[in-house]
């Protein structure tokens, strides 16, 4: 580390610029009932990416409440942290997120001004040793919290001022490639989940044919693929010609294995794919197993995962070869394509959502014969391989922004103990980009 670089901790920091580390409102002070449809955002543990805030779902106050609670409010460049569970989820507040709400089980880090730019410190605060600190000093047995003292105590390197917004615009170049890929795929997903819906649910082409017309937005040869009668199968309204099967015979559902039994060896294990790896989509933070699990409970890239209980969530998987523990599914078929059967998991996951939340249990869960209840519409196969030249490059798309993303990732990560080292000088990468 260069000489005029410091080493404080992260309180230290933060008082130096009159910032500080603050924790949410606790319960007492809001309410279930104080949430409201529309309002300002309030950030719990559950809104906090990598790196990003997660508006989807997000909890709503009322201008009321934001005022009562003006002291808990974010401001730009503030870092958001969970308070407790994955206490290395963070996230920095960007400009149009100004004025939201720290929520309860957050803990907010403000660094004030002209000491810290908060991009570098939030790039910082990523790096493999400063979470590995935070996990080894929180507290709880069963779930690991934190405080503002043991947030204040995290070691933090200090470069000057200069050398943070270099490093900063470095990095912050990975990061609006990860993003663009993230907008690109959701794009990408709402067009695949439409035209889906729209094919293999609603049947909208053939009761556009039934009508005399033309289906929309679809070619010739395409709509041609669609009969013009709808007939009944099983006691369901489906296409002329079309079949109607339960998920469990389109594909495989592959249980994975209670890994304890599988200890690691110490060589070339294999990170454990648990129900928390696949809602991040990466495998850091896991345990291992061994190899001796065999290449059948061995999850590679590219493979579609559904966890059947907890958290009910399937995706396609990139974050790299794994294990695969119990209460995940690995999803093949050697008859229908990935995205069909993906696309049928995506059409049935809020129904069994809602079967697992409806379990008097304290991880709810379905079971296979729910797998059989879930009904899939299946066109004949010549007609399936002409439909996957139109679905296959938009599912290939998103996997591959995803794995871009990762490699991304993974990259940005690699470079920076690299840059507080000095292995790699910031001029040097400054000189290059110009």
């Amino acid at each position: 580390m260069a000489s005029e670089w410091e080493n404080l901790t992260l309180a230290e920091v933060c008082a130096r610029g009159g910032g500080n580390i603050q924790t949410g409102p606790f319960g007492s002070q809001l309410h279930a009932e104080d949430y409201v449809e529309e309002g300002i955002p309030s950030v719990m543990p559950q809104n906090i990416g990598d790196n990003r805030i997660l508006e989807d779902g997000i909890a709503r106050i009322s201008p009321e409440d934001a005022n009562r609670l003006s002291r808990y409010l974010l401001r730009e460049g503030d870092v958001v942290y969970s308070r407790r569970g994955d206490i290395e989820r963070r996230a920095l507040v960007r400009s149009h997120e100004n004025g939201w709400l720290c929520g309860t089980g957050c803990l907010r880090v403000r660094f004030g001004e002209g000491v810290v730019v908060p991009e570098y410190a939030a790039f910082y605060l990523a790096t493999y040793e400063a979470r590995s600190w935070l996990k080894n000093h929180a507290v709880g047995a069963t779930m690991p919290n934190l405080n503002t003292a043991i947030l204040g105590a995290l070691p933090f390197v200090l470069p000057p001022l200069p050398i943070q917004r270099q490093i900063a615009s470095i990095l912050s170049a990975f990061d609006d490639k990860i993003e663009l890929n993230r907008q690109m795929n959701h794009t990408l997903e709402q067009m695949a989940r439409a035209l889906f819906k729209s094919w293999f649910v609603d049947f909208d082409p053939v009761r556009a044919k039934m009508r005399g017309e033309q289906p929309e937005g679809m070619d010739a040869e395409t709509a041609a693929l669609f009969p013009d009668e709808l007939v009944e199968v099983n006691g369901r309204e489906v296409p002329r010609g079309w079949e109607v099967k339960g998920l469990d015979e389109l594909a495989e559902f592959l249980n994975g294995l209670a890994l304890q039994k599988y200890p690691a060896t110490g060589e070339n294990d294999l990170p454990i794919i648990k129900i928390a790896q696949l809602k991040k989509g990466e495998a850091e933070g896991a345990g291992f197993a061994s190899r001796q699990i065999g290449e059948k409970y061995t999850v590679h890239n590219g493979d579609i995962l559904f966890s059947w209980s907890g958290s009910l969530e399937v995706t396609r998987w990139a974050g790299g070869e794994g294990a695969l523990n119990q209460h995940l599914f690995k999803v093949s078929s050697k008859d229908y394509p990935h995205w069909f059967i993906y696309g049928w998991l995506l059409e049935h996951l809020p129904e069994f959502q809602a079967i697992a939340a409806n379990k008097a249990t304290t991880m709810g869960h379905i079971q296979r014969k729910h797998l059989n209840d879930a009904k899939a519409t299946l066109p004949p196969t010549a007609d399936l391989a002409m439909m996957e030249t139109v679905m296959q490059p938009i599912f290939e798309s998103v996997y591959a922004n995803d794995l871009e993303a990762k490699q991304l990732s993974k990259l940005r990560d690699e470079l920076l103990p690299r840059l507080l080292s000095g292995e790699i000088r910031v001029t040097d990468l400054v000189d290059h980009q110009r």
